[in-house]
């Protein structure tokens, strides 16, 4: 059974570079102030998390989640700080938790890492890792991340970066440990490994029906158990866009979406998004688009059908404006959230 009153609601953005009201594109800096100011607005309307991705590209603003997280905090007093995600694999395990750890000490307690592999391969080639070690290389990286997060002088030895004799890293955080998700795109391996290791998870949808991971969140179950590790609640975090009417919010989210992802496609080989798959992912699948309340309907049925601890709802996709992102933080905030758990408490009484 959900608990409503232990739910945990977040927005994350990938930092798309923002639209001006003429449509031309504000610069890298602008957008960059932006996120700040919806971090802001995100912890005034009393979201619980923010997350920032990292990518390295043209189209995005962020390289350095946690130094747009850190202007962040200077401006918050309660939400949660978090990257999403964090490339582990090009990143340095002991740079990444000391960076975090700066996060936590700046925001008093609230800074939250995501790791994970990477769903771009952009900062492979950049700072000089070879794609064919995708895999050995977060197994590594992760397995030196897991020493460091007990704060603890470290004994290590690997095949990517220097070993490490009896060594301290500083800062450290006030818990004695950083509060740390690992991201899912959907292998039962990555479920297994975080589960055998004791972490959180972070499922990533970005397309198909929700409940596909009914499975993945058994055997994240089941494993926990297996390895006598704790089984935290499952987060989840997938794409969407709000507005006060249901046709604005449909067209500005197939505009923005759709170009989103075929830019990205021409990368990977996909072919163009059509008009049909947007209205299969928005009616059925895992795209949270609409009016708050037909988005509400749709969050609260993925939260009961995964039996979810957290969502995250991945905002601002492709090139929106500035007041288009800001009233869907409102709208989610003041009114999507509210409905959700009324529809998620209602269900309960009615279950009795």
């Amino acid at each position: 059974m959900i608990d409503v009153n232990q739910l945990e609601f977040g927005l994350e953005t990938f930092g798309d570079i923002v639209a001006n009201a003429d449509g031309s594109l504000q610069s890298a800096g602008e957008s960059l102030r932006q996120i700040v100011r919806e971090g802001q607005l995100a912890d005034q309307y009393g979201l619980d998390v923010f997350g920032i991705g990292e990518h390295h590209r043209p189209d995005y603003s962020v390289s350095s989640p946690e130094t747009v997280l850190a202007a962040t905090a200077a401006v918050t007093q309660h939400i949660k700080l978090a990257s999403a995600v964090t490339v582990l694999s090009s990143d340095d395990p002991v740079r990444v938790y000391e960076r975090f750890a700066t996060l936590d000490g700046l925001s008093n307690g609230r800074a939250q890492v995501m790791l994970g592999r990477g769903s771009f391969t952009e900062s492979f080639p950049l700072f000089g890792y070879d794609l064919t070690d995708y895999d050995d290389l977060f197994n590594e990286k992760l397995a030196l991340y897991d020493q460091l997060r007990t704060e603890k002088p470290v004994t290590w030895s690997g095949k990517f970066r220097a070993s490490l004799t009896n060594q301290d890293v500083y800062p450290k955080t006030a818990t004695g440990e950083l509060e740390t998700y690992i991201g899912i795109g959907g292998s039962p391996e990555s479920i297994i490994r975080a589960a055998k290791i004791g972490y959180k998870v972070i499922i990533a949808i970005i397309g198909g029906r929700a409940d596909r991971f009914k499975p993945y969140i058994k055997l994240y179950h089941e494993a926990a158990k297996k390895f006598n590790q704790p089984a935290y609640p499952i987060a989840v975090h997938s794409h969407g866009f709000i507005a006060d009417d249901q046709d604005e919010a449909l067209t500005v989210a197939y505009q923005n979406i759709k170009a989103n992802f075929d830019r990205i496609g021409l990368t990977r080989g996909w072919a163009p998004m059509s008009h049909e798959q947007f209205d299969r992912e928005t009616k059925y699948g895992s795209f949270y688009v609409g009016t708050p309340t037909v988005v509400a309907q749709r969050i609260a049925m993925t939260i009961e059908t995964l039996g979810l601890g957290r969502f995250d709802l991945v905002y601002g996709a492709g090139n929106q404006t500035a007041a288009q992102r800001e009233r869907m933080i409102e709208l989610y905030a003041t009114q999507v959230i509210p409905q959700v758990k009324t529809i998620l408490q209602a269900k309960q009484v009615t279950t009795k």
